[in-house]
């Protein structure tokens, strides 16, 4: 058995020999490829695909101003106030500022950046203190006796009553200068003011202003101490 064996390892001690005598070919380096194995058969590969370059990049183009595009642009303004927004700010007013709300063209205007307007807001004692209501007037008792507002007709007229005498108290002008005379919405006559003993005094009447109340995009709100004639007889 171990004769045997004899020429089986000699042959593979030759082989072996043979390997480190005969130089190798060393292969060429191959570069990568890329295959496509869902299309080409076994065996075949598709020539290389190459990503297409990039376009070439074109003019650049000039942003507008105001597109929204421009990122260094102030971003527009905003929180502008009214007197609409500041009417029933002050409590000592609310009375008429709650007769405002009455009448949407007084409103409107309020919130309207076009029309200025100065507000004689007569203060809450002002008015709680008048012999009628705002809404009253002598000549419709004269004429209609003690019923002139009662049903819808009277409603009404109680409310064209109450919006003169809203309409009394604004001035369409603001700023308003001394001593310039200027109607009122509702009429009644030219309104101006004047320094007399260091204060602000509305004219006719000798009206004080307490304050002015508020300074804002479409005017001023002035408070004052009495109220302005505002029936169409007294």
């Amino acid at each position: 058995m171990r004769l045997a064996l004899v020429p089986v390892i000699a042959s593979l001690s030759l082989a072996a020999v043979s390997q480190l005598i005969v130089p190798q070919q060393v292969p060429a380096p191959r570069r990568p490829i890329a295959l496509d194995r869902g299309s080409n058969p076994p065996g075949k590969q598709r020539p290389l695909a190459m990503a297409p370059p990039p376009p070439p990049a074109g003019p650049a183009v000039p942003v507008q101003p105001g597109d929204g595009s421009d990122t260094t642009s102030p971003p527009p303004e905003t929180g502008t106030i009214f007197l609409s927004d500041v009417m029933g700010r002050d409590r000592s007013i609310n009375v008429f500022a709650g007769f405002t709300r009455d009448f949407a063209p007084i409103t409107n205007r309020f919130d309207d950046a076009t029309q200025n307007s100065t507000v004689l807001a007569p203060l809450n004692s002002a008015i709680e203190a008048l012999p009628r209501k705002p809404w009253e007037d002598p000549s419709d008792y004269h004429a209609l006796g003690a019923d002139a507002y009662e049903g819808s007709d009277g409603q009404e007229r109680a409310q064209q009553n109450l919006r003169r005498f809203v309409e009394a108290h604004i001035v369409p002008v603001s700023p308003w200068p001394e001593k310039l005379k200027a109607n009122a919405m509702a009429g009644a006559g030219e309104v101006w003011w004047e320094m007399k003993d260091g204060k602000r005094v509305i004219q006719p009447g000798n009206i004080e202003v307490a304050s002015v109340a508020s300074t804002v995009a479409n005017g001023q709100v002035w408070i004052i101490k009495g109220v302005r004639n505002y029936a169409s007889s007294s």
